[in-house]
């Protein structure tokens, strides 16, 4: 029998170095610090035409930018079987509802949705995968979603709780700019397919960078807050030519005709 990891090239499941992963992982997700990764958007990763990490980057999928309509608030729940891996689920789902607290007090007045936990017709759940999603580049911690009228999970590895708290809670603070909108700023040129768009300015320290320059900043907040008041205003309705569409949260979908409520189970 040979030997797997020595199969040669006219073999089919003949494997690349550690050296060669760590490369070529490097083009797929993001590292937010040495071993540390975010897969969110993991179909988009390099700057656009050498622009410095200077602007916001605005998920465009389809020829338009989805952001959060006004006054929407985002239901959420914890998926309960998800947790059946902890002797206390109970004290784990806390200690994530308070993580979660402080991450959306971090970005501030800057927050373009309320959140509200309750059992029923929600627009994502918070899960715990069982198992470590781990690369030769590194660790993912947390993988999250962008606006759009859909359900969905923030889904959190068991690999985020081995990280010091800051650790813990910049990952949450930079999974909550992509539910707000944000892409990575190296999110263009290798999937043009899935359109992104540059908006404001800031320093090059920003949550949704990479490296020792992944850092909430008052930036950050002000590009955040500006952005929302000016397409909910009517001022902006298009960013670099891109249309801007405004989204309605599943949760409020739920409402029939008649006025009355129809939860619906995530």
């Amino acid at each position: 029998m040979h030997d797997p990891l020595q199969l040669n090239e006219t073999q089919p499941f003949a494997r690349k170095s550690p050296e060669e992963l760590r490369e070529e992982m490097g083009t797929v997700y993001h590292e937010i610090c040495n071993g540390v990764l975010c897969d969110t958007d993991s179909i988009g990763h390099a700057q656009p035409d050498g622009r410095s990490s200077t602007e916001l980057v605005l998920d465009a999928p389809q020829g338009f930018i989805p952001l959060w309509a006004p006054n929407s608030t985002l239901m959420w729940r914890f998926q309960e079987r998800s947790f059946a891996i902890y002797r206390n689920p109970l004290a784990a789902k806390q200690y994530i509802r308070n993580l979660l607290t402080e991450a959306i007090l971090a970005w501030g007045d800057a927050v373009p949705v309320r959140f509200s936990e309750r059992p029923h017709g929600v627009d994502f759940e918070i899960a715990i995968n069982p198992a470590a999603k781990c690369y030769p580049a590194g660790c993912v911690l947390a993988s999250a979603f962008f606006p759009d009228s859909g359900q969905h999970e923030l889904i959190l590895y068991p690999t985020l709780f081995e990280q010091d708290a800051q650790e813990q809670l910049e990952t949450m603070i930079h999974e909550l700019g992509h539910v707000f909108g944000l892409r990575h700023f190296f999110a263009k040129t290798h999937e043009p397919q899935r359109g992104s768009v540059l908006f404001g300015e800031q320093s090059s320290f920003t949550i949704m960078n990479y490296g020792p320059n992944s850092q909430l900043t008052d930036a950050d907040r002000n590009d955040l807050r500006r952005l929302y008041q000016e397409v909910w205003s009517g001022q902006r309705q298009a960013i670099n030519g891109t249309p801007v569409q405004q989204v309605t949260p599943y949760s409020t979908l739920s409402y029939c005709k008649s006025g009355r409520v129809t939860y619906q189970s995530a």
